[in-house]
């Protein structure tokens, strides 16, 4: 064999062995989880439910239902918008406990004039303290939802609607198309419409029960990574064993002067002259974020502090923080996960359900804030925290300090996945020899070295 030939070759399989490790590489760093899939939350989802309760000459009267069967992820102020599109020429001659942001094009209409003519309507709720004669049940909050764990009276949303040039009969009835659902902003994705069993309704004295003529269900899930690009919290931790403050990652959401983040990378200083000048600019309405300047980024920060040690209880403090100028979380929520959950004593100022998605499996918990007390989160400033303190009992056979035990395993705030530090950056205990003084970035930094290797050899 030709010795340039067999060179050739040899060469060829290490490009083709490179090619297939840089594939890798590359798949693993760009291709994010749209996390549509919740494995703290399986079976969350907001589903509509359309129910045809009357027939009317040129269409039908429906009402709208929104239930938000998500555990602890709500719709928050401003609320949420419902949008879709015909399937026919449908029109909307009137709407209780909601209004179209815009009416469209009526003109071919003489006489009565309907409340919407256009093809692809956007739908919102009204505002508390409608008159009543345009309210139905579990109406006009402000497009705000309550997460099902959190407040399961208040998770529900409706309004009636008369559609005319439509169908008059199960038959010719047509359902509508491309569903889509802002909460307030983007993250959920609609399936289509599916004809299921009319709802059955009980009447208010149990005695009797009617159900809808039609009735068709619509299911939308969440995804984080629809919602936003990057993170919205990030997690830093501390301990009474150890003098070192773990704090957030750097550039956890985002980096300060870039173009993406929760601010797009805009930041002020907490010491900055005019402050309130600069949140609210004068004549101008801005909604856009304003976080103070800080190596994360983050709007919210939750600090879990492993604060006290007893012979058979272990105390912890948590503290969330506002970084957001501009933005206050009414109704917040946070989740953590910990083993230790399953001897949980006491909290102490925080509302506290468990969460257990799992059979057999209660290592998640739901934490809020106590209405009238500390349920609203203000934005950054003096008074922009909220905390609280966590008593666990022991249980000898798992409880350890070492190996950063004590620490959560994971964090939601309103339903986002927060940033953790790094396992290897954990506070570990003074005496704790089995710390790894490998850092994570050396199996990276070994890769890269045996990537240039190999093109020096190619």
């Amino acid at each position: 064999m030709d010795p340039s030939s067999s060179l050739v070759t040899v060469s060829v399989s290490k490009i083709s062995a490179l090619t297939i490790l840089l594939l890798f590489l590359i798949s693993c760093s760009t291709l994010t989880s749209t996390e549509a899939y919740d494995a703290l939350d399986p079976n969350g989802n907001i589903t509509i439910k359309w129910d045809v309760i009357q027939w009317t000459p040129d269409g039908y009267v429906a009402v709208v239902t929104m239930y938000n069967f998500q555990q602890y992820r709500h719709i928050q102020s401003p609320g949420w918008t419902l949008g879709w599109t015909w399937a026919k020429k449908e029109v909307i001659w009137n709407m209780m406990g909601a209004q179209t942001t815009e009416q469209g094009d009526c003109s071919k209409f003489k006489g009565n004039i309907p409340h919407c003519c256009k093809k692809d309507p956007t739908v919102v709720d009204l505002l508390p303290g409608t008159p009543y004669n345009q309210q139905i049940a579990n109406c006009c909050k402000g497009g705000v939802i309550n997460s099902w764990a959190q407040d399961p009276a208040n998770a529900v949303s409706s309004f009636q609607i008369s559609v005319g040039a439509a169908g008059t009969t199960n038959k010719t009835v047509r359902v509508p198309k491309n569903i889509t659902l802002k909460a307030p902003g983007p993250g959920y994705t609609c399936g289509p419409a599916k004809i299921v069993r009319p709802t059955k309704f009980i009447s208010a004295d149990k005695r009797r029960i009617t159900q809808a003529l039609m009735t068709w269900n619509i299911t939308c899930t969440y995804s984080q990574f629809l919602a936003q690009k990057t993170p919205t919290c990030c997690v830093s931790l501390s301990s009474f064993y150890n003098d070192t403050i773990v704090s957030c990652p750097t550039c956890a959401c985002g980096c300060q002067n870039s173009t993406t983040g929760a601010g797009s990378g805009t930041c002020v200083h907490p010491d900055t002259p005019h402050l309130a000048s600069v949140i609210s600019p004068p004549g101008k309405s801005d909604n856009t974020p304003l976080v103070q300047c800080t190596s994360h980024m983050c709007p919210i920060r939750v600090h879990w502090h492993v604060k006290l040690n007893y012979k058979e209880y272990w105390r912890v403090k948590v503290t969330i923080t506002n970084f957001n100028y501009r933005m206050n979380y009414s109704l917040w929520n946070m989740v953590v996960q910990h083993p230790n959950f399953d001897n949980l004593t006491k909290i102490f100022s925080f509302q506290y359900k468990s969460l257990t998605p799992y059979e057999g499996l209660n290592d998640t918990a739901m934490l809020w804030g106590v209405k009238f007390y500390n349920d609203f989160l203000s934005q950054a400033g003096p008074l922009g925290n909220v905390q609280s303190e966590l008593l666990f009992r022991k249980d000898k056979s798992t409880f350890t300090f070492e190996k950063g035990w004590a620490f959560p395993r994971r964090i939601y705030f309103n339903g986002d996945n927060c940033v953790m530090p790094p396992p290897d950056a954990y506070p570990w205990l003074p005496n704790d020899g089995s710390r790894p003084v490998i850092s994570l970035l050396l199996p990276v930094m070994t890769l890269f070295l045996s990537m240039a290797f190999l093109f020096a050899h190619v």
